[in-house]
């Protein structure tokens, strides 16, 4: 009888070996990646219960980032459009970023 592994850990191989695949790698390396990186994952969180964070938050981040690099002081209602978001949610991402500081301005200090 076939020992088959958990579900999960399936999953995580095929996605590495799939993603891996696309950046270039080779099948047969792409594979021993996937492989390694769910055995690395069981090894290290077998047996916990936990929730995976679907990483919501860094995604709105990474989006209004870009919606702030785009802005030119004129453009909300493009914005808005390209977004689909209101020119009020356009205005408050503005408003937020700059309050947060340029993300691509670095310190002096």
């Amino acid at each position: 009888m076939e020992t088959r592994r958990h579900e999960l850990l399936e999953d995580i191989h095929a996605q590495v070996s799939s993603v891996a695949g696309e950046h270039g790698i080779e099948a047969d390396l792409a594979d021993q990646i996937g492989c390694a990186i769910a055995d690395h994952l069981a090894n290290n969180w077998g047996g916990q219960n936990f929730t995976f964070p679907k990483d919501h938050h860094y995604q709105i981040s990474s989006r209004d980032e870009e919606i702030y690099d785009k802005f030119n002081g004129r453009n909300h209602h493009i914005l808005a459009k390209d977004y689909n978001l209101t020119i009020r949610a356009i205005y408050k991402i503005i408003k937020r970023v700059r309050a947060k500081g340029d993300p691509n301005q670095t310190t002096l200090f």
